[in-house]
C-alpha cells in the first residue's frame, strides 16, 4: 500500500526562524508554573529534541529519491526545513537550561549515542517508522498544548511560551509528512504498529528515567520531597496526561489511521495569526 498523488492534499509548511533569546531574569529555574516535576519533564523533552529532530530528518531523507509524488516531495522539503530550525532553537534553549543546572548536555550526548546505535542496527524502513511514530506523539502533544490555554500559561516567560507554541504549530503543520513517506515507500501495517509499540516502551521509558535522574540531581528538589510529591500528584489532572491523549495515541494502531483524521485546520489558522510576527524564511 502506497500513498498516491490524489490522496495527499496540499499543505502549507513554511520554515520560520524565530531567533529567540532567553535573558537571565526572564528564565526562573522552575520555568513551568514554578513546578518542579513539570519543569524537569519539559527540560528533558527539550534536551532530546535537537538530536531527535536530526534523526527525523535523516530517516526521511534516506527515501527522498524514492518519492515520486511531487506534492509529497515539496512537503518533505518543508518538513526538513522546519525540523532543522527546531533543533537549533532548542539547542539554544538547552544551553540556558544547562546554566540553570538541568543536565541537558548530558541527555543530548546520550540521545545522540542511542540514535546512532538505532541507525546502525535498524533497517531504514524501521527508522522511518520510528520517526512516523514519534511524529504522532509530538503532533498529539502539540494539539493539546495549542488547544488548552492553561497549558500555555504555565510557561514562565513569553520567550519560552513562544518557543513551545511555535514548535507545536509547526509539528501540527507537518504531522502527516513522515507518515505519508512511510506509506509511500513501505506501507506495512505490522511494521508501523509494531514500531509504535516499541516506541511506547522506549520513548516513555527513556523520558521517565531521564526525568527521574534529573530530579534526583536537583539539590532543591531533594531538599523538598513534599513539593516533588505534590507536583507528581498534580500531573493526574494535566491536559497532557488525560485519557483523551492516550486514546489519540492509540488511534495510530488502526488499520485505516491517518494523522489528518484529527482535523486541526481551524487551530492552525488561529495560531498562524497569533504567531504571525515570526517571519517565514
Amino acid at each position: 500500500m502506497t500513498a498516491t498523488l490524489s490522496e495527499i492534499p496540499q499543505r502549507d509548511i513554511p520554515v520560520r526562524r524565530p531567533g529567540l533569546e532567553y535573558p537571565e531574569p526572564a528564565l526562573p529555574k522552575y520555568f513551568v508554573a514554578g513546578d518542579i516535576v513539570r519543569s524537569h519533564i519539559a527540560a528533558m523533552l527539550s534536551s532530546v529534541f535537537p538530536e531527535g529532530e536530526d534523526f527525523f530528518v535523516r530517516s526521511v531523507r534516506n527515501f527522498r529519491d524514492e518519492i515520486t509524488d511531487p506534492v509529497l516531495k515539496e512537503q518533505v522539503k518543508g518538513f526538513i526545513g522546519q525540523e532543522a530550525v527546531h533543533g537549533r532553537e532548542h539547542r539554544n534553549f538547552n544551553d540556558r537550561l544547562n546554566d540553570l543546572g538541568y543536565r541537558t548536555k548530558l541527555v543530548d550526548r546520550r540521545t545522540k549515542r542511542g540514535l546512532a546505535l538505532l541507525a546502525k542496527v535498524a533497517p531504514k524502513e524501521h527508522q522511518l517508522a520510528v520517526t512516523a511514530a514519534l511524529e504522532h506523539y509530538t503532533a498529539t502533544l502539540a494539539e493539546t498544548l495549542l488547544r488548552h490555554p492553561e497549558a500555555q500559561e504555565e510557561f514562565g516567560s513569553e520567550e519560552i511560551r513562544t518557543l513551545f507554541t511555535w514548535h507545536a504549530l509547526e509539528e501540527s503543520e507537518h504531522k502527516s509528512v513522515a507518515f505519508d513517506v512511510f506509506q509511500h515507500v513501505c506501507g506495512k501495517r505490522r511494521v508501523r504498529v509494531g514500531v509504535m509499540w516499541a516506541t511506547h516502551v522506549g520513548f516513555l521509558g527513556a523520558m521517565g528515567f531521564a526525568t527521574f535522574m534529573s530530579i534526583l540531581a536537583d539539590k532543591e528538589a531533594r531538599r523538598n520531597p513534599r513539593a516533588v510529591w505534590r507536583s507528581l500528584k498534580g500531573l493526574r489532572t494535566h491536559p497532557f496526561f488525560t485519557r483523551d491523549v492516550v486514546r489519540r495515541l492509540r488511534d495510530y494502531d488502526r488499520a485505516d489511521f491517518h494523522p489528518d483524521d484529527h482535523d486541526t485546520t481551524d487551530l492552525l489558522a488561529e495560531w498562524r495569526e497569533r504567531l504571525g510576527a515570526l517571519q517565514a524564511a
